[in-house]
């Protein structure tokens, strides 16, 4: 059996994107809202770290799954703008870690959340999913 050793607390990552018409908030589901940053594609940016930090650290043939995101999104960024998140580990044992995670823009914070996430076999994990599609074709 392949042990995991808990990730260390405090460790840390920032990710930067440029913020382009393609993360609008009008492209999803925001009808009115064309030039501001989207919710969704913050939380997928806070997602993206929390898993590059994660899973560069496990051993091999070991992925992290996303299981809670809380995020609150509170201030505006317009295209043309730069987003950069950080997520740092606040808690972490063999199964599981949960990250806490800020946003900033060239004016300040736009956001903050926490996410927990558990490690897992993914052979094991593949199996599963292969497992539940099979049971919507009996």
């Amino acid at each position: 059996m392949v042990e995991i050793k808990p990730i260390d607390i405090g460790k840390s990552m920032i990710i930067q994107r440029r913020v382009t018409e393609e993360d609008a908030s009008l492209n999803y589901g925001s009808g009115s809202i064309k030039r501001l940053f989207a919710t969704p594609r913050l939380v997928a940016m806070m997602i993206e770290a929390s898993s590059m930090l994660i899973d560069k650290s496990l051993p091999e043939g070991f992925v992290s799954i996303g299981k809670h995101v809380e995020i609150d999104h509170f201030k505006p960024t317009l295209i043309g703008g730069t987003v950069s998140v950080e997520v740092k580990v606040i808690s972490s044992d063999e199964t599981r870690v949960t990250l806490s995670m800020e946003a900033f823009d060239e004016v300040g914070k736009i956001g903050e959340g926490t996410h927990v996430r558990y490690l897992v076999n993914h052979h094991k994990l593949r199996e599963r999913a292969s497992e539940r599609e099979q049971s919507l074709h009996e």
